[in-house]
């Protein structure tokens, strides 16, 4: 008998997919067999509507070391026997709804996707994005988000360096909880997520399998409104336990790094559970499975087949093992006092078996259940986009001169701009000791553990220009984060992403979404940063209304002495500063999409533009010119314009500044406007330097086509001016240390 629609609706299939699974398998699947294909066919776990899109992206390259898609993380070669392993996850739609647990479980699943490629993790990042922060419902999702990462994090010892925190009506009941992780492992010690070899043995290590996160996969990361549905997914929010994560994490390191001939893959237990480890394994070594159900621990009793396979109880690993060293295996994880299964076998065959107390529950194809049906839609562009494109930006009302150090003051006490230290303080950031540059600068920088070396990582995303123009906003969000990196002294060279956008069955979504990945595709190239991992997520709505389209870019970064690394902060009294790129003055159409568009005339509108040609330029000369020994800090110039860069670098290196550039036309654009391209430098005073620094620097510019302005030099005391703005750098900090 045909199954209904409500038990399709509970799997996130619709009836033409369903009629495809029937005609594919030609039967009816049971109950089972219908849960399984829910969750591997679903957005979150197959990519229905994103896998043609993520085609376009450039993922290969010489330091790339795994192919995109095909492993749990990227992997990155940096020298000497060593590589990066980084990936950037979303857990939106669970946070929305268990803002504590969801966001610390994020956290947890992130974590194990590194350590699953043999990798140790050394870093956390978080992007986050909430409803304003008035709002009672959006203070207890930031608080409980915020509180989660850092539980989770700090147990588990590993630093949270970095990320970004932005607010925004748009994000309203739907927050966007994103978390990247960086680990360093061996490249001849990588491992793979693969099953292979008949007979060798699937280990479940880790926690006891519970009811939690049933439908997690299916249901909350798949075409669910979280306020709509609150009561009705909690149950599928998982439940973290840290401590238990650390002894799994160091267990499996372990094993991969001092016994890795004793195992064939590891493989985490996220998404849609046992279903999605054991049959996704199979795929990538083209083999199949027979599993024994009865031997999966479990934390409650009655529990069903259906329920054990769909289960995403946290901090579970599977071990693929080889057959004569199960012992082997099982005693190590004894060791770390850690429950080890055998719950199955390897198979030459091409099905995952399922048996229950010896009775077959199950069979489960592995080609069709790991080649869901994708789509590709003519997109539409979103009508209001023409008004807001259009909208006439010159008309506004400029600043006027004696307004400008209150707005300067007022933008810096946005939370959007305002110091982020509230929430980084909950955060361990100096744990392990490689943190060279933490939290509250343009990118986080540590050291290589036993080498010279450093990388340099960022996220980020403005979500108003992504809105405004997705494929310019895809690309302004890669090239953000390519000044970041920059802007310490590393070579930008790889990128992992998070894709954050409506419902993608809605063409005008679709559109925004395609059009967002064609820019980012294009910067990736210009950059040379392969996209090497990433997630997509998909439905992150509230009432009918998507979030701001948001993908989120995590880069890396490379420094082959960590040493000799550039900081956003003034360095001292004395020292030259000058803008590199786009020269001060500017037009009104760089206020499309700022900060200082929605502070003081309440609107997100404008057509925001990106030369990525120019911007690569920009970003060859800071390089350059810091090899060369000239620059002493770096500062990219974004939110909030010119004038807040100035101003954040005089803070965060408590030293005064005296503005002598001459700003003409609008006054608003010049200082507040959010032209792309740009970056603050200051350079040590030619009297300690040999050779004349600053003619230099204009040779160099010259040689790439950079403008150079020089801004003025920073000063003794607390003065700080620029332009017509006048005040100190104590008022300033006052503004930007506003609690959020």
């Amino acid at each position: 008998m045909p199954v209904d629609q409500a038990a399709l609706d509970s799997v996130a299939l619709s009836r033409p997919e369903y009629e495809l699974l029937v005609e594919q398998l030609g039967r009816e699947p049971n109950v089972v067999e219908l849960g399984m294909f829910g969750s591997l066919w679903s957005e979150h776990c197959g990519y229905k509507n994103s896998k043609p899109l993520l085609k376009l992206f450039p993922t290969g390259g010489d330091l790339v070391l795994t192919k995109v898609g095909a492993e749990n993380a990227g992997a990155i070669d940096i020298g000497g026997g060593l590589c990066v392993v980084m990936k950037v996850e979303s857990h939106n739609h669970p946070s929305a709804i268990e803002p504590f647990q969801g966001a610390a479980t994020g956290v947890g699943g992130i974590v194990r996707d590194i350590f699953a490629m043999g990798a140790y993790p050394i870093a956390i990042l978080d992007s986050l994005r909430f409803g304003p922060p008035s709002d009672p419902q959006n203070r207890y999702l930031f608080e409980g988000v915020v509180g989660g990462i850092g539980a989770y994090g700090n147990c588990l010892g590993i630093p949270n360096v970095g990320g970004e925190v932005v607010f925004s009506e748009a994000y309203n009941g739907n927050p966007l909880v994103n978390a990247m992780c960086v680990g360093i492992a061996e490249t001849a010690k990588l491992q793979s997520a693969k099953a292979r070899g008949a007979g060798n043995v699937f280990l479940l290590v880790g926690a006891d399998t519970g009811r939690d996160g049933i439908h997690g996969a299916s249901g909350l990361a798949s075409r669910t409104d979280p306020e709509a549905r609150f009561e009705e997914m909690r149950p599928a929010v998982q439940v973290g336990n840290p401590f238990l994560e650390k002894l799994l994490m160091e267990a499996c390191f372990e094993l991969a790094s001092e016994h890795a001939g004793w195992i064939v893959g590891l493989q985490d237990l996220g998404a849609a559970g046992l279903t999605s480890a054991v049959v996704e394994c199979c795929a990538k070594g083209s083999c199949g499975a027979e599993l024994e159900l009865s031997n999966v621990p479990r934390r409650e009793s009655g529990m069903t087949p259906y329920e054990v396979m769909l289960s995403e109880s946290q901090e579970r690993m599977l071990v693929v093992c080889k057959k004569e060293h199960v012992d082997d295996v099982k005693g190590l994880f004894e060791h770390w006092e850690l429950h080890c299964a055998p719950i199955g076998t390897v198979t030459d065959g091409s099905e995952v078996v399922l048996r229950d107390n010896g009775v077959e529950v199950g069979r489960v194809p592995v080609t069709i259940a790991t080649q869901p049906p994708t789509y590709r839609r003519d997109g539409i562009r979103p009508p209001e986009l023409f008004g807001l494109n259009t909208f006439s930006l010159v008309s506004l009302k400029d600043v006027a001169p004696e307004e400008a150090t209150s707005m300067l003051l007022r933008l810096l006490a946005r939370p959007n701009i305002a110091s982020k230290r509230a929430v980084f303080r909950q955060y361990d950031h100096q744990v392990l000791n490689n943190t060279v540059v933490g939290p509250g600068g343009d990118a986080a920088v540590l050291r290589v553990p036993g080498t010279t070396k450093g990388i340099a990582l960022t996220t980020d995303c403005n979500g108003r220009m992504v809105y405004l123009d997705p494929y310019a906003g895809g690309a302004i969000a890669v090239a953000e984060a390519a000044r970041n990196i920059v802007c310490t002294g590393a070579l930008p060279v790889a990128v992992t992403d998070c894709l954050n956008f409506g419902d993608p069955e809605k063409l005008e979504v679709y559109y925004t979404l395609h059009q967002a990945v064609r820019g980012i595709a294009e910067a990736c190239s210009v950059f040379s940063t392969p996209v090497v991992s990433g997630n997509v997520s998909l439905y992150n709505e509230t009432q009918g209304r998507p979030v701001f389209p948001t993908p989120v870019i995590g880069m890396l970064g490379m420094l082959e002495d960590v040493s000799k690394h550039l900081v956003a902060g003034f360095d001292r009294p004395g020292c030259p500063v000058f803008l590199l790129g786009a020269p001060v003055s500017q037009d009104a159409s760089t206020l499309a999409g700022s900060e200082y568009l929605e502070a003081v005339h309440g609107k997100v509108a404008g057509l925001p533009t990106v030369d990525l040609v120019a911007e690569h330029r920009l970003q060859q000369l800071v390089l350059s010119a810091h090899r060369e020994g000239l620059l002493v800090s770096a500062h990219d110039c974004s939110d909030g314009g010119l004038a807040v860069t100035v101003a954040e670098s005089a803070i965060l290196g408590n030293v005064g500044f005296a503005g002598s550039a001459e700003v003409t036309g609008r006054l608003d654009a010049a200082l507040f406007g959010e032209a792309q391209g740009r970056i603050v430098v200051s350079m040590m005073p030619d009297v300690f330097r040999q050779g004349g620094g600053v003619a230099r620097l204009h040779d160099l510019a010259a040689e790439l086509g950079v403008p150079v302005t020089r801004l003025g030099s920073t000063a003794e005391g607390d003065q700080f001016t620029f332009g017509p703005i006048s005040t100190t750098v104590t008022a300033i900090r006052e503004a930007f240390e506003t609690p959020i």
